[in-house]
């Protein structure tokens, strides 16, 4: 998979793609995350790539020119599957969009800047828009390396026990049951006995009982999803 993150701070996501699985998954080849600096691609002398709003609306804009210049290149360099923009008004995030996003071959990522993006890059370049939340971060930056890391953590390879990925929460609309380590016992508290006992069966009914009613103690909603 290749993952194109086009930004005007790219500085912002050199420590969140330089560590941990990332990392990793780039070493081993699973995945190539390619960050492009939008201001390499405007010909204003300042490196300029935003203006005031029409309307007179506070707050300044990020021009359509530099991003369709590089959008226009990296297309004709190869065939994306999504062409994202991250947007505060975009569909809500979640495990279901990052399984289906992890299938793809090529994905580039838009962050949006200052008061947003010129709105027609929205209505003639993208092909999806997403938000990881209803609120407002100052870039699209944070949200763009959220995606991309719940993205490469389910490519194969890109963990070393790929099963794990196959039990985080939200993977059945269910919460994950709660995990424990050694030691056993500590300060008086106990791990339950069911997963010491060795019964794989019995561990696996505890461990849907918990999924269960944790999700419909804490999100109850996720359990409506399970029956649409």
């Amino acid at each position: 998979m290749r993952i194109d993150v086009l930004t005007v701070l790219p500085e912002l996501l050199r420590s969140p793609f330089e560590h941990s699985i990332i990392k990793r998954a780039q070493a081993k080849g699973v995945v190539e995350i390619c960050v492009h600096n939008i201001r390499d691609y405007t010909t204003d002398k300042h490196r300029s790539v935003d203006d005031y709003s029409f309307g007179g609306d506070a707050g300044m804009v990020l021009k359509i020119e530099p991003v369709f210049v590089l959008i226009e290149k990296l297309k004709a360099e190869r065939t994306y599957d999504e062409i994202i923009f991250m947007t505060p008004d975009g569909e809500r995030y979640n495990q279901h969009i990052a399984n289906n996003l992890s299938t793809k071959t090529n994905i580039l990522l838009l962050c949006g800047h200052y008061k947003g993006v010129d709105h027609r890059v929205r209505e003639h370049l993208i092909t999806r828009e997403l938000s990881v939340g209803d609120y407002v971060l100052t870039g699209g930056e944070l949200a763009a390396a959220v995606v991309t890391d719940s993205v490469v953590r389910l490519l194969p390879g890109a963990i070393s026990n790929e099963t794990s990925a196959l039990s985080d929460s939200f993977q059945d609309n269910l919460l994950s049951a709660p995990v424990y380590t050694r030691p056993a016992e500590f300060n008086g508290w106990k791990v339950p006995e069911v997963l010491l006992s060795g019964n794989f069966g019995e561990i696996a009914k505890w461990q849907e009982e918990q999924a269960l009613e944790r999700t419909a103690r804490l999100r109850p909603d996720l359990l409506n999803k399970r029956c649409e």
